[in-house]
């Protein structure tokens, strides 16, 4: 069994700094942090870095490729939150055999309305009928499908098209009510996708869990953040969306860093580079005063980009989660903060008990990088190592 350590390395232990500690791996899992350094193991220099859990992006749709990129990137575990069960299935099989891609979870196909979201942004991906729900006495049915798909929780879609450039038809809010209770009664917790402020109220109302994208059609008023924080939800803002969606170019400045260039394929570069554009009147500069508001209220915040295929312009698998801890950043998290909502914050919201901390009886998901991404947050992408279960990846 593989036995190293790394040594010389301040380490972030997913909640804090807690300086220079040596971090023992053997096999697949952490086995001491600090302590003796056994005489007959492997030494990795540190020196000048900074070891972190490996990171988790709360908010995908992966394929095998795609896990590969977000591997390289130091993202460990991708949460996908909509797939097609024909396609997940040998993906999740993948993911648990290998430790060449990221690990990923997965919401199967999400509930929406006979003609809804997201069917409107998948014309040219053949994909298979989607199944959806046309009455409340329905939800049951759906997410036990769900469940045997193998969904680790349940994913529903309020969505008109309002602000990705095309209506579709909007779920009935008592259809709403009816999957989360179904979901909650079979131990499934209820992520929604809600991009404004009438469908968030709505997930509200209905007991969603949490959400998969912050509203971006207004400012979020102290109400609702009193509403939010009395729901005792958690918020996953996928600001590298917002961007895109508004126009923001974000997605280009990475593209353009020399630490992503050439380490994607041209397409995926390409992609980065690109914008969704779809609701320019959109207030970037309100989305992210609401994540402000939201944090200091309380209401966890987890990182996420909604990566997803190509043709969903200004984001890629795993580069676009480091942009994200910059937007957190940007919208007022301090460094410490926004690395929190990469590693433990997901961690302990999805029930990973296992990852997001460096910790004796952790998976060995480890990041290190040159420099201290708790002071400046742009160290995350200058990555020395990545490990998945213990095992070092190809740079």
């Amino acid at each position: 069994m593989t036995r190293y350590i790394i040594e010389g390395a301040q380490v972030f232990d997913g909640e804090q700094l807690i300086g220079v500690r040596t971090v023992e791996v053997e096999g697949p899992l952490i086995v001491a942090v600090g302590g003796p350094v056994p005489a007959a193991a492997e030494r990795v220099d540190g020196s000048g870095a900074t070891v972190l859990p490996g990171l988790i992006d709360a908010h995908t749709h992966a394929d095998l490729e795609t896990l590969g990129h977000a591997l390289r990137f130091g993202v460990t575990t991708e949460l996908d939150l909509f797939s097609f069960p024909h396609t997940m299935e040998a993906v999740r099989r993948a993911a648990a055999e290998r430790t060449d891609i990221a690990d990923v979870r997965s919401a199967s196909v999400g509930v929406t309305a006979p003609g809804g979201h997201p069917t409107q942004l998948r014309g040219n991906q053949n994909d298979p009928e989607l199944p959806t729900i046309a009455r409340p006495e329905d939800a049951a049915r759906f997410v036990d499908e769900r469940i045997a798909e193998g969904a680790d929780y349940i994913k529903v879609l309020i969505e008109s098209g309002k602000t990705l450039g095309k209506g579709v038809p909007v779920i009935d809010t008592g259809i709403v009510r009816a999957a989360v209770a179904a979901a909650h009664d079979r131990g499934r917790m209820v992520i929604a996708h809600a991009l404004t402020i009438e469908a968030t109220r709505q997930a509200l109302a209905a007991g969603a869990d949490g959400f998969a994208h912050l509203f971006i059609d207004g400012p979020c008023t102290p109400d609702l953040v009193e509403a939010l924080t009395a729901g005792g939800v958690f918020m996953i803002p996928t600001l590298s969306t917002l961007a895109s969606i508004t126009n923001q170019h974000a997605g280009a400045g990475l593209a353009h860093d020399s630490r992503v260039t050439g380490r994607l394929p041209q397409a995926w570069t390409d992609n980065l580079s690109g914008d969704f554009n779809t609701f320019p009147a959109g207030d970037f500069d309100a989305a992210l005063a609401a994540v402000k508001a939201m944090h200091a209220a309380g209401v966890p915040i987890l990182a996420g980009t909604d990566a997803s295929h190509l043709g969903a312009p200004g984001m890629a698998h795993g580069v676009s989660l480091h942009g994200e801890l910059r937007l957190l950043v940007r919208a007022g998290l301090t460094p410490t903060e926004a690395l929190r909502a990469a590693t433990s914050v997901p961690a302990t919201t999805f029930g990973l008990d296992d990852r997001g901390r460096i910790t004796p009886g952790a998976r060995a998901d480890l990041l290190l990088v040159d420099g201290d991404p708790t002071t400046s947050i742009t160290d995350t992408l200058s990555i020395r190592d990545v490990w998945r279960s213990g095992s070092r990846t190809a740079r």
